[in-house]
This record gives structure tokens, sequence and C-alpha cells, in this order.
């Protein structure tokens, strides 16, 4: 079984270069909805996403419902502004404390609040063996698949509850629940997100809902590696794998008010991943 996250859906925010870069896209939603359905309702997003892969079609899919490299970042910018929508391309390295910050000051300070932040940044190269997993592996996929995540939902978190409430939608990974030896940094890090999901969920009640989508094996451009391994597939509850924009709809659920009593949880979105 491919890992989802390893060989698909962050285009690692590395890019092609190896460099430890994340970037983001805010979008400023204009459309109006009633009712619990699925809409933005004018509310601001700030999505750590890359600009490959899945997030290309999360960016765009918040932008067109109401909700990266840094010249791909600008790219998906100007597809976002022209669904009619306001966007902000940042570039950060989610790994590091400072870059957070200045992150979350940058939305802050163009927007003014931010409503839903989606945090999807990371990260899941292989090491030739577990003895040979050096330090400095180690701890960048940690950086970016937890420590990001954890201090920039802190941030955020904590200023929504002070504002008028707000929702944060994580990032894990079916490599979470299905440990294998190759992948054990990424999936103890996946893991953490899991925990991290409840926890926050709990601190930062009853004005934030904190939730987590767990995703299986999508193909898009950066899966090229084993959307033809036919055993994988077969391995599936469902038998294929999954295309991009099967997974928007649980995001926009999530954000949206149609999940207003839900809270604190992990969504598995796999095609039977078992």
């Amino acid at each position: 079984m491919p890992d989802s996250n390893h060989n698909l859906d962050r285009r690692d925010f590395l890019k092609a270069t190896g460099a430890l870069t994340a970037s983001s896209a805010f979008a400023k939603s204009s459309s109006k909805t009633s009712g619990r359905v699925i809409g933005a309702n004018d509310r601001i997003n700030i999505g750590v996403i890359g600009c490959g892969g899945r997030g290309n079609y999360d960016a765009q899919a918040f932008a067109r419902y109401g909700e990266q490299n840094k010249d791909a970042c600008q790219v998906v910018a100007k597809e976002v502004e022209a669904l009619g929508r306001r966007a902000l391309p940042f570039a950060a390295h989610v790994g590091k404390w400072s870059d957070n910050d200045a992150l979350a000051d940058a939305a802050y300070k163009h927007f003014g609040r931010v409503d839903i932040l989606v945090n999807n940044a990371g990260m899941s190269p292989l090491a030739p063996s577990l003895s040979e997993t050096s330090e400095e592996l180690f701890d960048k996929i940690v950086d970016v698949n937890f420590k990001g995540p954890f201090r920039l939902s802190s941030l955020i978190g904590e200023r929504m509850v002070k504002g008028d409430g707000g929702v944060i939608i994580n990032l894990s990974s079916t490599a979470a629940f299905l440990p294998m030896a190759h992948t054990i940094p990424y999936g103890g890090a996946k893991a953490a997100i899991g925990v991290m999901t409840v926890a926050l969920a709990k601190a930062f009640a009853p004005k934030v809902r904190v939730n987590c989508i767990a995703p299986g094996p999508f193909l898009t451009d950066v899966s090229t590696v084993w959307r033809e391994n036919e055993a994988a597939k077969n391995a599936l509850g469902l038998k294929r794998f999954g295309e991009p924009e099967e997974i928007v709809g649980t995001a926009l659920y999530l954000a949206s008010d149609a999940s207003s009593y839900t809270t604190g949880q992990v969504i598995r979105v796999d095609g039977g991943s078992w």
C-alpha cells in the first residue's frame, strides 16, 4: 500500500528543490448562503497548502465555495483571484517557529481576521533504512508535519477564541493508522496530529471547532510513482485510488456550518484502507 502523503498530495512544500519551504494562500469569500449548507459565508480562510497535488484543489475549492516554491504559490493565488476572491500568497517554512508567527501576523494584518485555518503542509521522504535515518531528516519530518501545525494552530486558535470563533482543519494520513517500518517518523508525526486535533478541540471549545482529515492515496500530479500499482489499488475497499476532487467535499463540510456539531474528529477519506 503506498503511503498517501509520501508520494502524492503535499508536493512537499519542498517542490523539487529539496528546500523546506512551505507556501500558503489566503482567500476571502464573497459568496452568500443560507441555513446549514456548504458555503463559506464571507469567511477569511488561511490555508497552509501545497501549490501542486491536492493542495491546488483545496485552494480552488475554498475560493469557489467561499474559502505554495513561491512562484507556484503566486500562480495558485491568481487562480483564486480569477474566481472573484482575494488572495495573499505568503511563503513560509512551517517547521520554523518564527515563520509561523510571521504567517499568522500577515494574515491578520491583511484581512483583519481568520475564520478557517487548514493545516495541510507535510513531507514524507524515505531513508535508506531505519538505522540510516539521520537526525536531520527525522527532525525535518517532525518539524513540518507536527511542530508547524501545532504552532500555527495555537496562534490562530487563541485569536479565534478572543474573536468570533472559527474552524481549524488538520490533515493527517492513513500512515497514522497503518504503521509501516519505512514511515515511522512520518506516521508518528501524523498520529500526533490526531492527538493534537482532539486536545485543541477541548482547549478552544466552544468557540472554535477543530477536526482532522486523514487521506488515503489520491491521484494527483505527484502520484506518478505508484499510480500503476495494481496490488495497492486492489488492497483498497473501493479497489481504486481517489481523485483529488473527492476530498474537497469533506474539507468544505468541516469548514462550513453543515458540521456545526462536529469537533475533535478524525475523518478518514481513504477508499477503505483497512
